[in-house]
């Protein structure tokens, strides 16, 4: 790609309301990166019927096993590994079910390592021989150009390999439209900092991540109402919110929700379905997997032998 390609992405593009910027004192730099911010949730709102049916596609193969793979170069990469990482506390998540990569491999989640963008072959590889790609997993491709070669190339072993394929991008008609099977495409347009996508780019691309993660997992049956009953108490602030939720969900004191937590080792949905359906930990493991993970479905069913 050459200079006048690369100046019609965009996200490259010269933003007019910024190009005082150097001239602004601190106030009227923040003033306008947040009227600037302001834009994106409306640049994202287009693009939630894609992001729904992306959703869609990764609890149907999830279901089926399949995992969740992120790959990008740079902050792209950096937000997916974020995004996956978080899944396993938030969502007691085994850590293989949703897993972030990046151009570069882990050192360039702490520095840059520009170069690596730009490998197709080895993005390629990473997807086939790491990440072991296959026919019931769903890999997102993360590139606010939507031009990284080495996403491509990831997203192209990820076909091969029978994967579904999502792409998220901030550009309008990019290459990766062309590669994958639903694009979401936020065009949050040019940035305050010329070119400096980890400001309005990167943001739109952290809250869809954000939606396709948190919606998967509530589909699954992460939540009940409102609230996180998958939660992994594994510190002390945890465990406090753990004892909350139990509170909130099933309407009872501290003390009884701490016993509840106690006797079902900690397990918050456990603990839940014991409470609302009047049964013991064993009972309510059973019903729960024959519900799915759901704990309203378990709560409903006659206990299970």
């Amino acid at each position: 790609m050459n200079e006048q390609e690369i100046a019609q992405w965009l996200t490259e593009a010269r933003n007019p309301v910024s190009t005082d910027l150097d001239q602004r004192d601190s106030l009227g730099i923040v003033t306008l990166m947040n009227q600037e911010d302001a834009k994106i949730a409306d640049a994202i709102r287009p693009e939630l019927p894609k992001i729904a049916r992306a959703v869609d596609i990764i609890v149907e193969r999830m279901r089926k096993g399949g995992r969740l793979l992120y790959f990008g170069a740079g902050t792209s990469g950096r937000l997916g590994i974020l995004d996956a990482t978080e899944c396993v506390p938030t969502f007691s998540a085994p850590p293989e079910q949703v897993q972030g990569f990046i151009a570069g491999g882990p050192a360039a989640v702490t520095r840059s390592i520009e170069g690596a963008e730009d490998d197709m072959e080895a993005g390629m590889a990473v997807a086939r021989e790491e990440a072991r790609v296959g026919p019931r997993d769903v890999v997102v491709g993360v590139a606010a150009s939507g031009r990284t070669p080495w996403v491509i190339g990831a997203l192209r072993a990820a076909r091969e390999a029978g994967a579904a394929t999502i792409g998220l991008v901030c550009n309008p008609s990019t290459p990766i439209h062309d590669e994958v099977d639903v694009c979401i495409a936020p065009v949050t347009g040019p940035e305050v900092l010329t070119g400096s996508t980890r400001l309005k780019a990167g943001t739109a691309q952290k809250m869809v991540l954000n939606m396709l993660s948190t919606a998967s997992m509530i589909r699954l049956g992460k939540a009940y109402s409102n609230l996180m009953v998958d939660v992994q108490p594994i510190n002390r602030k945890l465990r406090a919110r753990a004892i909350r939720i139990l509170r909130e969900a099933a309407g009872i004191g501290e003390e009884q929700a701490r016993a509840l937590l106690e006797a079902s080792g900690w397990e918050v949905k456990t603990a839940l379905v014991m409470a609302l359906a009047d049964v013991e930990a064993h009972q309510a493991r059973r019903r729960l997997a024959a519900a799915g993970g759901h704990v309203r479905r378990a709560v409903e069913m006659e206990d299970v032998k």
